[in-house]
């Protein structure tokens, strides 16, 4: 069924990087017409509905970079709209903990980072000060992050979704709706499985799925996205106790990964995780997901073998984890050395995408591209969700210059 009306934007993807954007861009000029398309039957039902629901501070990431700019001035925007619009959400400070002699070398390092990215009030604590915030955790030296929270980011998707009815109602958003193809003339058309669109302007945030449609606008790109499964457990409500708020490790520099920790969430359950382990399913959120295109996609990439003969050692202890409870408790262990197996109830999973590069490395910042009458959001990693609103005012400085 073709559709005959003219939008002024379309928008691919009802995360919450697509509906950020939309949103400040509804709101700067309240007479464009937008159209959302969100090939799910609801909108935030990956990547924004399946993380751990934290606002990051921009601790841990290179000064300069999109990521710690993007996430500092996120950060303040997000908790400033949530404050107005009455979200869910509360500012709990952090501890990252460092556990051993080699995580203790990195702690200064990534107390430094924080520093020049404009962190102020974190401190590095001792064992002492460790046991003061979280009672139940072990560690040599930590860092203290006030600026750190939880949030529902699923609830502040639908918050724009909302907003942008209401400030023009001849703007649509549209569940159910795959793109699988759009070509650019006078004007650009695009193809869902259903029906087609027109648009002047095009603006992809296909997440999982962003090389595909980058790659049908011949956008020049030196990547390829990978999926990642991240599952996570519960503490049961009698081990909820045992973790106050957020509790992280420090982080092993080799790899684009956090590190299993604890999160405290907004409804006050509690959550450990993740591991990382590749998964044969873009949006495979099963431990027995399979794709084949998706498969091929990943292992006829030279990219993927040079990340994999790496790093072997770290993803056959992360497969071993994903099978095994008792690993699992062991890595949580290292932090929560009281944990017990019956603590511990299977949780939810969630997809990860990592934008390789042909050298086997991770390109570990936002990518986002220009091309003619269409924007791609290439690669935006953690901490996109708690930067969504500053990648958005990034997104129209390009639109506007």
């Amino acid at each position: 069924m073709k559709n005959n009306f003219t939008y002024d934007y379309i928008i691919v993807g009802g995360g919450i990087v697509g509906l950020s954007i939309a949103y400040k861009l509804q709101k700067k000029y309240p007479n464009l017409t937008i159209c959302l398309l969100e090939k799910e039957k609801k909108l935030s039902f990956h990547q924004s509905g399946r993380n751990s629901g934290v606002i990051h501070s921009g601790l841990y990431y290179e000064p300069n970079s999109l990521r710690a700019k993007n996430c500092v001035n996120g950060r303040k925007q997000l908790v400033e709209f949530s404050k107005f619009h009455n979200l869910n959400y509360e500012i709990t400070g952090k501890i990252v903990v460092a556990t051993n002699q080699d995580e203790l070398s990195r702690v200064k390092g990534i107390y430094e980072r924080g520093k020049l990215n404009g962190l102020n009030g974190i401190r590095i604590i001792d064992s002492h000060e460790i046991k003061e915030i979280e009672p139940h955790i072990q560690g040599i030296k930590g860092i203290w992050v006030p600026q750190s929270g939880i949030i529902d980011y699923s609830e502040v998707c639908n918050k724009f979704a909302e907003l942008i009815k209401k400030i023009n109602p001849k703007s649509s958003i549209i569940t159910n709706s795959e793109v699988i193809s759009f070509t650019k003339g006078i004007d650009c058309k695009i193809f869902t499985r259903n029906e087609s669109f027109l648009s002047k302007n095009l603006i992809f945030c296909g997440g999982l799925f962003s090389d595909r449609l980058a790659k049908i606008d011949k956008v020049n790109k030196n990547m390829r996205i990978v999926g990642f499964r991240g599952d996570y457990f519960k503490l049961n409500d009698s081990a909820k106790k045992k973790i106050r708020n957020l509790v992280y490790p420090i982080p092993n520099p080799k790899f684009p990964f956090l590190g299993v920790h604890f999160t405290r969430m907004v409804d006050g359950s509690v959550e450990c995780g993740p591991n990382a382990v590749f998964t044969f399913k873009r949006e495979g959120y099963g431990k027995l997901d399979f794709n084949f295109k998706d498969t091929y996609d990943a292992l006829s990439y030279q990219g993927t073998w040079k990340l994999f003969f790496k790093n072997w050692k770290f993803g056959l202890n992360e497969y071993r984890r994903a099978f095994s409870k008792k690993l699992f408790l062991k890595e949580l262990k290292k932090l929560c050395p009281k944990l017990k197996i019956s603590d511990l109830s299977p949780g939810r999973s969630g997809v990860r995408a990592i934008a390789l590069l042909p050298n086997g490395e991770v390109f570990d910042d936002f990518k986002i591209i220009k091309n003619n009458r269409s924007i791609h959001i290439l690669n935006a990693p953690s901490p996109a969700t708690t930067s969504c609103l500053s990648i958005a005012d990034h997104v129209i400085n390009l639109i506007e210059n």
